[in-house]
Order: C-alpha cells, then sequence, then structure tokens
C-alpha cells in the first residue's frame, strides 16, 4: 500500500478482523500482517503489528451488531487490557478473554504479535454477569489448564488451515469445551483437581444450549437425547445451579433479546422479531416474562434513555 494509505488500510483491516474500532497508530506504519483460518464455527487469527493502541467504544458497539468473545493470546511484545473497570498487563504467552460487544481499550506499546480466537459469545455457555466477571483478567503460563490452553490455541492458530473438516469440528468443541473448564476456574466454581464427571457434563449441556438458544424446540428432553441421558438426571444436574434447565434457557433468552433492543442495528426490527429471533415464540408470553425479569416492557426498554 501507498504510505498516505497504509493507516487507513490497517485500521479498516483490523475492523473487519475484529469488530469496528478506533485505532491510534504511529504516523509510518512500516508492516502489518493479519492472517485467519477458520476452525468449524471459530476463527483463529494472528496478527504481527507496529505500536497502536484501539478502542471499541459504546457509539461503536451500537453501529455493530458483534456478539464474539475473543481470546487474546499474545505471542510478542507487551498488551494492556481494559474492560469493566479492569487493567490487566500481557506478556508473550499469557492471554485473557475480550467480550466484543462492550467497550474495550487495547494498547500495544511495542511491534507485537497475537494469536487470536474468536468464538460467539454463547458458545462459553455463560450468562452476562459471568462474562463480565472473566474479561481482561490475565491468563497466565504458569497456571496448569492455563499453559496447556495457551500452547494449544498457538498451535492451532498456526495449523488451523490444514485440517480437514470433521477434525477442525472435533478441535473446535474441544478447546471451546477447555476454555469452558477454565471460565469456571475463574469464576471459582471448579474446585482444584479434575473437575467431576457431572461438572464437565453440565459445561457441555450449557454451551450446547447457548449455541441452540434460536431454537423454540429446545427443550430438556432436546437436550436430554442430545448428551445420551435421561431428563430426570437432566435435572439433577442442574439442581446445584439454584435453577431449573427451562429457567437457564428464559434467562440466556432474555439477556440476547435485552442487548438487541438497545442496538442501532436492530431498531428497524419489531420487538416479535427480536424475540422470535432468540426462541420465543408468544409474543405476550415474551413481553411478560421481560418484564418480570428488568421492571419494565421491552418496548419501555428499548425507548429508555441512555447515559
Amino acid at each position: 500500500m501507498p504510505t498516505r494509505q497504509r493507516r487507513a488500510y490497517w485500521r479498516e483491516a483490523l475492523s473487519q478482523t475484529f469488530a469496528a474500532a478506533d485505532v491510534a497508530v504511529p504516523d509510518e506504519v512500516c508492516s502489518g500482517t493479519i492472517r485467519t483460518s477458520p476452525l468449524s464455527h471459530l476463527q483463529l487469527t494472528t496478527a504481527d503489528g507496529s505500536p497502536m493502541r484501539a478502542w471499541r467504544t459504546p457509539q461503536l458497539i451500537a453501529q455493530n451488531e458483534n456478539e464474539y468473545v475473543v481470546v487474546n493470546l499474545l505471542g510478542r511484545g507487551v498488551a494492556r487490557i481494559e474492560q469493566e473497570a479492569r487493567e490487566v498487563y500481557l506478556c508473550p504467552g499469557e492471554f485473557a478473554f475480550c467480550d466484543m460487544a462492550r467497550p474495550i481499550h487495547m494498547e500495544f506499546p511495542n511491534p507485537y504479535q497475537t494469536k487470536s480466537l474468536v468464538l460467539p459469545r454463547h458458545a462459553l455457555g455463560l450468562s452476562e454477569s459471568e462474562l463480565r466477571q472473566i474479561t481482561a483478567s490475565p491468563v497466565r503460563s504458569g497456571m496448569a489448564l492455563g499453559g496447556m490452553l495457551s500452547i494449544m490455541l498457538s498451535r492451532l492458530a498456526d495449523t488451523a488451515e490444514t485440517f480437514p473438516p470433521r477434525t477442525g469440528e472435533l478441535l473446535a468443541r474441544n478447546v471451546v469445551d477447555l476454555l469452558t473448564v477454565l471460565a469456571d476456574e475463574q469464576l471459582g466454581r471448579v474446585s482444584e483437581g479434575t473437575p467431576s464427571g457431572d461438572a464437565v457434563l453440565l459445561l457441555r449441556i450449557r454451551t450446547f444450549i447457548g449455541r441452540h438458544l434460536a431454537d423454540p424446540d429446545l427443550t430438556p428432553e432436546v437436550i436430554a437425547k442430545a448428551h445420551h441421558i435421561s431428563v430426570r438426571y437432566l435435572h439433577k444436574i442442574f439442581e446445584g445451579e439454584d435453577i431449573t434447565v427451562g429457567r437457564w434457557i428464559q434467562s440466556r433468552r432474555l439477556e440476547g433479546c435485552r442487548r438487541d433492543l438497545l442496538r442501532r442495528q436492530s431498531a428497524n426490527r419489531t420487538i416479535v422479531a427480536v424475540a422470535h429471533r432468540w426462541g420465543f415464540t408468544s409474543a405476550a408470553h415474551f413481553s411478560r416474562v421481560f418484564r418480570a425479569a428488568y421492571g419494565m416492557s421491552p418496548s419501555e426498554w428499548r425507548n429508555a434513555p441512555r447515559p
């Protein structure tokens, strides 16, 4: 690219790869490369660049639907990440979860390399409050599971394009399962040592629910059948969560609707269309459970003044 076009080109390339962002780079951008490879429903990206700062602001979030979490692994340089009033510094071999649906500030003061895994926000099976708790929390290479995932993510970024589709699908499923276990460790829900069979199964079930929220036929019977267990055993696994399977599904759907109703790109969608997108089939039922959960109707939430 001609010198005068490099800054704008690099800014646009980063925004298209991850999410729309304001980017500040030196006057002279000498070089930068971005390489992406799909791994089933995930995306692996290796980026090499010059020093820069990037912001994802509420205004950009409102203009751009982005339902992704980025697992940012630092390969070279130093990174500073701010999100959810937390600040983390990463060294090579360390990574952090970054939520692209919330404001974030990232800074790379030196030439850097990142190897990132981009996955749908719902893939980890976490609620909004749980996701907020784990973002911008460093995963150090000295941690047992963190160190293993660091090596795994780095290798996948280098080799993802070489795997046949079936192998890629299995690898994607396994890496999401491991990230879900890691998230539960960070939330204090998994004790030290090997998680029990029920704990691992619960993680898989929550991930499955997250992937199928839009399906109005998602029921305990469907979930149990997909995991080769009885409905009774499914309910038993959820007893420790202090919530029923049905309530868990409903709460996740309501969170998705609440986010969509705030997005500028969803302004032309009717409230009924938003509800249908997240698996609600009855407008009256949706309105009733939304009010019960948030203390106002969906239209009141959409039209409420924002700070």
